[in-house]
């Protein structure tokens, strides 16, 4: 027997039969998580009604009024993104504990100039998440080695292009113009993504604790851990990210609702509509501050043009709110340093400004 056993290559009976698991250990796990999820889904799905219900009931505010759309918008939108961000955050890590650093590394990472970029913007268009909801992944891909660059272009494109988005605008405006805002979307996050990694040193612009936090490394030894051990480690780094940018979630929601109340919409049409050089860039200015996702914000596009503002235009206005809107870069404020944030913003900026122009002109 102790032979057979050194045959085997075990050091003893114990290690060449374990014991098993006993079945409550084994689904201790999963159904507190099933019951966490079971929670988390009851709370979403009537987040709505209870906004509808303080708002306009239990306050008396009239659905038409300014105050009652900005109270509106507020309370739904604050419970919302702290939910998908922390629902987003504790699946991507567990995902994330399978694929060790290098791995990643060698998807995005290893591959000739470009290569990279256009992978991450194909990406973040099947990944239907809002800009908020990128921030915790480009998080993720930071820890596990992913080039910046490569980072920014997934950060561009999940928010701007999505299915949903892509479905809308087929139904609204024709194919042609869903193909062509697909199309110059990847572009944009392609090339901007591309432009960000060749800045020398662009590493600086990270913050520091972004480079210390150690979740990713986690992942080396993922095929050892038990399923405990994996939710473990999500629910520790969902602790430590939420953590770290519900303020800004909050001030950014914050101000988002007091435009989404506020803002007239018959004065940005009329000066999307003006026939004049400067109007692309003015709807990027004036949708830069505001928040919401590519289908929230369409129907407010397809408004605006009814109203007569260009289709360029306004598809530039829909561009910067859902890739440039200044919540965005408050919560990104968190991770990167200003520096960083200006020269994204930038080379963005540029971007959608010449798909709009590119728009008006064949269109």
């Amino acid at each position: 027997m102790r032979k057979d056993l050194l045959l085997s290559g075990a050091d003893s009976p114990d290690q060449a039969q374990p014991a098993p698991r006993s079945g409550w250990r084994t689904w201790r796990p999963w159904l507190l998580v099933a019951i966490a999820a079971m929670g988390w889904w009851i709370v979403y799905t009537n987040l709505l009604a209870l906004t509808e219900w303080i708002t306009f009931d239990l306050l008396g505010l009239s659905p038409a009024s300014a105050l009652g759309m900005a109270l509106a918008f507020f309370l739904y939108d604050v419970p919302k993104i702290l939910l998908l961000l922390t629902g987003m955050i504790f699946v991507v890590t567990t995902i994330r504990t399978f694929f060790s650093a290098e791995r990643t590394r060698q998807l995005l990472g290893g591959r000739r100039a470009g290569v990279g970029n256009v992978l991450a913007a194909g990406l973040g268009v099947v990944t239907p998440f809002c800009s908020c909801s990128a921030v915790p992944l480009f998080i993720g891909f930071i820890e596990a080695g992913v080039p910046l660059g490569v980072t920014f272009s997934f950060l561009i494109a999940a928010p701007m292009i999505n299915e949903v988005a892509l479905a809308m605008l087929f139904g609204m405006f024709g194919w042609r113009i869903a193909l062509l805002y697909m199309g110059t979307g990847l572009i944009i996050a392609s090339l901007a993504g591309m432009t960000i990694g060749r800045v020398p040193r662009i590493e600086n612009g990270v913050e520091d604790f972004v480079w210390q936090m150690s979740v990713g490394g986690s992942a080396a030894a993922g095929a050892r851990m038990t399923w405990a051990e994996r939710f473990a480690v999500a629910w520790q780094s969902t602790r430590e990210i939420v953590g770290k940018v519900w303020l800004y979630v909050v001030i950014s929601i914050m101000i988002g609702a007091f435009i989404h109340g506020y803002a007239p919409e018959d004065a940005l049409a009329g000066i999307m509509g003006e026939d004049a050089w400067w109007s692309v860039p003015a709807a990027v200015a004036i949708g830069v501050p505001m928040y919401a996702n590519a289908a929230g914000v369409i129907p407010v596009v397809e408004a605006l043009i009814g109203k007569g503002a260009a289709l360029g235009t306004a598809l530039a206005f829909m561009m910067s709110v859902v890739a440039l809107s200044l919540p965005e870069m408050i919560i990104l404020r968190r991770v990167l340093k200003l520096r960083l944030i200006i020269l994204f913003v930038a080379i963005v900026a540029l971007g959608i400004m010449l798909t709009g122009y590119l728009f008006n002109f064949i269109l």
